[in-house]
């Protein structure tokens, strides 16, 4: 049924969004690129992991901690990978970024293991029907989280001072500067955000698919970044699109197709927006010289 279908890629596509949101917050502010984001998705779920198999299917205390977590790394790979690297080329932050995610993925290997791990819930999450439409449990609470964080980042960029300071920055760092905004304490703040958005949606995806293994970062910080410039790099809004669209096109390549193709579809999209309309959905073209 093409409908259910366009349902589980809606969840699909929620998740997508949520990390992108992260990813686009970081490039947006700093205009700087971390490699490192697929592996604090990770890294979000291996703590919600640990925290459910220890305190026994208290997820509430998953998503906290995991959030807490993936925050405070944010804030080390901020550190470590750009406030010490601000004054070197771009392409340091960027190989110190792929050196913190090679790191992180094969320290998950020594802490947890590198088999995959299953969530010990120990019950079902249940299930509704509405006009023939099934929703499980963990569907609603993927569309619950993702539209709370959703409207969270909303109105903290566009309500709050620090939402304005973030914006000052992202849009002329210097000129905020003078005008007093702490800049270093705007970059934390915002990886530390980013990051807290990325290991959210690694302990949805951990519960969704029940599925959680050292190298499920990757892909997810491939397609987080794709979902950046499908929608307009550092754009909140083209994220939160770009990632809904991809969760759809992905759904409906393994419903009606080959679920080996999901992968081909999304970049293959991903080569013609680039080939076509380089600036993304939400972007502005810029003259190139």
């Amino acid at each position: 049924m093409l409908a259910q279908q366009l349902l589980n890629g809606l969840t699909q596509g929620s998740m997508y969004a949520l990390i992108a949101v992260g990813f686009a917050l970081i490039l947006g502010t700093l205009k700087l690129v971390t490699f490192a984001h697929g592996e604090v998705f990770m890294a979000g779920a291996f703590v919600a992991y640990t925290v459910v198999s220890l305190v026994g299917g208290n997820l509430l205390w998953a998503f906290v901690l995991a959030v807490v977590a993936a925050g405070a790394l944010g804030v080390v790979i901020e550190f470590f990978g750009f406030r010490l690297l601000r004054n070197a080329p771009h392409t340091s932050s960027l190989l110190v970024t792929i050196g913190i995610s090679t790191i992180m993925v094969n320290a998950a290997q020594l802490i947890w293991g590198a088999e995959t791990k299953t969530f010990p819930l120990g019950q079902e999450t249940g299930s509704v029907t509405v006009m023939g439409l099934t929703f499980t449990g963990l569907q609603l609470t993927v569309y619950g989280v993702t539209l709370a964080m959703i409207a969270l980042i909303y109105v903290l960029l566009d309500r709050t001072k620090v939402g304005m300071a973030i914006r000052a920055a992202a849009q002329d760092h210097e000129a905020a500067y003078v005008l007093g905004v702490g800049i270093n304490r705007i970059y934390s703040l915002t990886f530390a955000l980013g990051s807290a958005l990325g290991g959210l949606a690694g302990v949805l995806v951990g519960l969704y698919y029940n599925a959680v293994y050292p190298t499920m970062g990757g892909m997810m910080g491939l397609k987080a970044f794709s979902a950046c410039i499908l929608g307009g790099l550092g754009s909140v809004p083209g994220a939160v699109v770009a990632g809904l669209f991809l969760g759809e096109v992905e759904n409906l390549a393994v419903a009606y197709l080959n679920a080996g193709y999901r992968h081909v579809f999304s970049f293959a999209i991903l080569i013609l927006f680039l080939l076509f309309r380089p600036q993304g959905l939400f972007g502005r073209k810029e003259n190139i010289r």
